[in-house]
């Protein structure tokens, strides 16, 4: 706790100063440009990820980033979605996987069942993909390890946008064209982020258009 309140102290000294003008703005209402919805995991740091300033994301972050089907779920998981999308009206939804993630490995090694009954009980809230997703990766037993995790993320991140194409507030923006949905990894020891090509079918190297100049982040 004394580290977390020391940070606390350089934010009022040396950061809220730089932001105090953009925070006061935001006082009175917010415009996020997306919702992003990725794993609590401490790693995964969207903010610093996405160099983005107060107000620009509105996130989710919860174990695994899954997004259970609608009528599924008691949490606050949908009300969130719908707000973002209907209230706040933003533009994008990201689901951000990464790696190495603790929920995915357990749910492809189920080794704390009865230890962590909760995060059992949520794995399995994702409704028939968690099923799916284990049932696919008994056709990848040559698979290392590593290489498995990385499937079963990867596969977890497209079966979340699938859910959340199942809600209604979903829906209706992408039928009136008013909302994309993207899916992406992060990958933890490099710093990269890899966008879901709908064309290839795979996860690839994000491309940042930048001042007129093509940059491979």
């Amino acid at each position: 706790m004394n580290r977390l309140r020391a940070g606390y102290a350089r934010f009022r000294t040396s950061v809220f100063p730089g932001v105090a003008p953009a925070l006061q703005k935001l006082a009175h209402g917010q415009a996020p440009e997306a919702l992003l919805i990725t794993c609590s995991d401490s790693r995964v740091m969207p903010e610093m990820i996405l160099q983005a300033e107060p107000g620009q994301i509105f996130p989710i972050r919860l174990a695994g980033n899954l997004v259970p089907r609608p009528g599924v779920d008691p949490s606050g998981i949908a009300a969130t979605v719908e707000y973002a999308v209907r209230a706040l009206k933003v533009a994008d939804i990201i689901v951000c996987g990464h790696s190495g993630c603790g929920a995915m490995k357990e749910l492809m090694e189920r080794a704390h069942t009865h230890d962590l009954p909760d995060v059992t009980s949520w794995l399995e809230y994702a409704g028939p993909s968690a099923r799916w997703l284990r049932s696919s990766l008994e056709e990848a037993k040559n698979l290392s390890d590593a290489e498995r995790l990385q499937l079963i993320s990867e596969a977890n991140v497209l079966a979340q946008l699938d859910h959340l194409q199942q809600h209604q507030a979903v829906r209706d923006g992408l039928a009136a064209g008013t909302l994309a949905l993207h899916g992406w990894m992060f990958d933890i020891p490099n710093g990269e982020l890899r966008e879901f090509n709908e064309k290839t079918g795979v996860f690839e190297p994000m491309v940042v258009e930048l001042e007129n100049e093509r940059l491979v982040a």
